[in-house]
């Protein structure tokens, strides 16, 4: 288990690190010019926007930038926003706890609504809500992230008036209520991009369930225990979906890439004020740190789930060959 964590740590240091190498080199390939993007009053003399550049180090070779912002990084800093005028830190202080409650809600309501139609698909395969729920599966699939959360929002927001249309909260209640009523507002307020999320990981679950019992389902063990009796339905959820658990946090950990990258999307079509809205804003604006430091947030979560992933797999199965590879 230890030599497990230790390889698997080594290699998440060296994915971070090679991300953060890929995005500073992208951004810095980039056209464009922080100091024209932020600085866009015309007016503005030459000699300000001098100094300007010379207090962020843009004036120094890219080599020199790029030995300065690793050594920053390793010692976690994450550099000071052009964009946001405070410390990068600050701003995702602020936004990354609003990410977190959409991916992770997201992610528990995909996975749980993904069991739940591969099951059915396996209880009753080959019927019509088998082909009806594999159709649906497809057609959702197909949707791409941006479309979906229009759809949402036209449908559910504008049209039927369920749902706010942006924000993380009513602006006459926010700052004004606490405790349970500012967690109902804010969840109200969250539904949407959660649908939207759920929606987006959900076929991947599905589709994952249903190959996965109904290959389990099939062998000889499982057949040796419906020839003497035993109820598929007794078979599947007690047996079945045990056997699952470890595809299933392997696809989790797969799935980690999607869902950082589905929520950018999201939360820019929502308004909704978390990372990706962020990241959208400073990408616009050519700000290299908090673009970067964005980056490098996203990869460690999903080098983070991977690793659990691998932790999940190895304590359902202590055999898992994770601890001989």
């Amino acid at each position: 288990m230890w030599t497990l964590l230790r390889r698997r740590f080594f290699d998440a240091l060296i994915v971070v690190w090679l991300v953060a190498t890929l995005s500073f080199v992208l951004l810095h390939l980039a056209p464009g010019d922080p100091v024209s993007a932020v600085l866009t009053d015309a007016r503005i003399a030459p000699a300000v926007r001098a100094q300007w550049r010379t207090q962020n180090a843009l004036d120094q070779p890219i080599a020199t930038q790029y030995i300065t912002y690793v050594s920053r990084l390793a010692r976690g800093d994450l550099g000071y926003s052009f964009s946001q005028y405070r410390p990068v830190a600050d701003a995702l202080g602020e936004t990354l706890p609003y990410s977190l409650l959409l991916m992770s809600a997201a992610l528990v309501a995909s996975v749980l609504a993904g069991i739940l139609l591969g099951v059915i698909q396996t209880m009753r395969a080959g019927s019509f809500s088998d082909r009806g729920i594999a159709a649906l599966v497809s057609v959702i699939s197909a949707i791409p992230e941006v479309w979906m959360s229009l759809i949402l929002l036209a449908l559910l927001g504008a049209q039927l008036l369920w749902f706010p249309l942006s924000g993380r909260c009513n602006p006459a209640l926010c700052g004004t209520v606490t405790g349970w009523r500012a967690a109902m507002d804010v969840a109200y307020h969250a539904a949407l991009p959660v649908l939207a999320l759920t929606l987006l990981l959900t076929p991947v679950f599905a589709r994952l369930e249903r190959v996965t019992l109904r290959s389990v389902i099939n062998d000889d063990v499982m057949r040796s225990a419906r020839a003497k009796g035993v109820r598929k339905r007794q078979l599947i959820l007690h047996h079945g979906l045990r056997r699952t658990a470890r595809p299933l946090a392997n696809t989790v950990a797969l799935s980690l890439p999607m869902l950082v990258g589905g929520a950018i999307f999201v939360e820019r079509v929502f308004g909704w004020p978390g990372m990706g809205s962020l990241l959208v804003g400073a990408i616009g604006v050519r700000d290299y740190p908090l673009v970067t430091a964005t980056a490098v947030i996203g990869c460690v979560f999903v080098v983070t789930g991977s690793l659990l992933a691998d932790l999940v797999s190895v304590w359902l199965d202590p055999r898992s060959p994770e601890l001989t590879a």
